[in-house]
């Protein structure tokens, strides 16, 4: 029986152990868990889940509705991967919250989209209109650059993709501006003029952003989708087969087929 000093021992070098930096443990050799939001993340996993089980490999796919909690499960090791998200958002996410996740393999492009159930163009979006873009900083500043594109404003630094609200340098038409959670803005798309909408949660609403955007970012769009995880994972030999299913030909094709220019091949 150990006594109380090697317990205490004991217990502080397991503690430190667990604190120390390095590559995350590799789980199960024959299963890798991944966090996904459902459209297209979650499809294209779907589709690609038969090849990683005949090379031995089973994937565990969680879908989730929103883009805080992959990140968070991954972190915290609940969660051996995630692919959902661009790397500027990444980027803003590792710095407001501390985390030190890392891009693995970039998938592919999703661009953003303005959509309306009350106008067929962006010449028809009146003075005053109500215009709902993501409240957080890398998909709410990649809103208002596409916004610029379309010509309804400028910003004070026409590159800037973390660029708000206080930022905009020219509002001619007196939009008013209402930032919600993205999930939310297809759920609201008929309460304002414009809505501008990440194309997965576009997708899921049964929107088409080819044809149903009235503006939308051009298919040479910076905002690639990338597999996610923690520090070391590109090594882990899962990770490496996941890799190269997502960027085979069987999901080029799958993309292309699908989605129908809605989703970019990014590879």
């Amino acid at each position: 029986m150990l006594n109380r000093r090697h317990a205490v021992t004991l217990i502080a070098a397991m503690f430190v152990a667990a604190c120390s930096g390095g590559a995350p443990e590799q789980g199960d050799p024959n299963r890798l868990s991944i966090a996904a939001t459902a459209v297209p993340h979650a499809e294209i996993l779907e589709a690609i889940k038969p090849t990683l089980e005949a090379e031995g490999l089973t994937l565990d796919i969680r879908v989730f509705n929103d883009y805080v909690q992959p990140n968070l499960q991954v972190d915290q090791g609940r969660i051996d991967v995630n692919y959902f998200q661009t790397k500027p958002y990444l980027d803003e996410f590792n710095a407001a919250r501390g985390t030190n996740l890392v891009a693995i393999a970039g998938v592919h492009v999703e661009p953003l989209g303005a959509y309306s159930r009350r106008w067929q163009s962006i010449e028809q979006v009146p003075s005053g209109a109500t215009v709902a873009i993501p409240n957080e900083p890398s998909n709410g500043g990649r809103a208002l650059l596409l916004l610029q594109a379309a010509g309804l404003i400028t910003l004070t630094s026409p590159d800037n993709p973390l660029s708000t609200l206080r930022d905009i340098a020219s509002n001619p038409r007196n939009l008013q501006f209402r930032e919600l959670e993205a999930a939310t803005l297809p759920r609201i798309l008929g309460e304002v003029d414009l809505a501008l909408i990440n194309t997965n949660y576009a997708l899921d609403a049964q929107l088409n952003p080819s044809e149903d955007a009235l503006a939308i970012e051009s298919a040479d769009s910076p905002y690639v989708n990338f597999l996610v995880g923690r520090p070391g994972s590109e090594t882990d030999p899962r990770v490496q087969k996941l890799v190269a299913a997502l960027r085979s030909e069987t999901v080029r094709n799958f993309i292309a087929t699908r989605y129908t220019g809605a989703v970019i091949p990014a590879f």
